[in-house]
């Protein structure tokens, strides 16, 4: 089974096969993502993969409702622990982000509902012949990434927005020999 040239381990071949590039609509999983993708940068995606579990537990399962509560303390407690990345711009973020996401889903309905509209509800499919051929970032998700920080949210530059639409579906970016396109 040929795949896109990036994936070089079983933790990204699991993760290439199903999720990458497939729509995802459900708030919940669009919170964890950005999140994942927010705590990607400077690092790889296969140590972010590494530590999903670690966060997952001790982030309420991404439950952005929940974590738009955490004080001090609670962050405190996430940055030591030696499982997730102790980062506190990013630990911070968290708490940040799902205050925004909350204040997106009161005015559109849903973040799906917000996200999607910037693609009137299709997916993009590129076709690249490599991976290599990918852009990190474009005019869309330079476009998403500006309004997301008008409203609240931080560590969603053009790259990690860019990462973010690959990993949601709104971007299908596999190359055009594999065989997941």
């Amino acid at each position: 089974m040929k795949r896109c040239n990036w994936v070089t381990s079983h933790l990204l071949e699991k993760y290439h096969d199903e999720l990458w590039g497939i729509e995802e609509h459900d708030d919940r999983v669009l919170f964890k993502m950005l999140i994942l993708e927010g705590l990607q940068a400077g690092l790889s995606w296969e140590i972010i993969l590494k530590k999903e579990k670690a966060y997952s537990e001790a982030i309420d399962n991404f439950d952005y409702i929940k974590i738009a509560q955490y004080d001090s303390d609670k962050i405190t407690k996430l940055l030591n622990n030696p499982l997730l990345i102790r980062n506190k711009r990013k630990m911070n973020a968290l708490v940040k982000n799902a205050q925004a996401f909350i204040n997106v889903i009161k005015e559109y309905g849903s973040f799906d509902k917000y996200i999607w509209s910037y693609v009137d509800n299709q997916p993009i499919i590129h076709h690249y012949k490599d991976s290599k051929d990918v852009p990190s970032f474009d005019s869309l998700s330079t476009q998403i990434s500006k309004d997301l920080k008008k409203k609240g949210f931080i560590f969603v530059g053009p790259t990690i927005i860019y990462s973010f639409l690959q990993a949601i579906g709104i971007y299908n970016d596999h190359e055009e020999d594999c065989d997941f396109k």
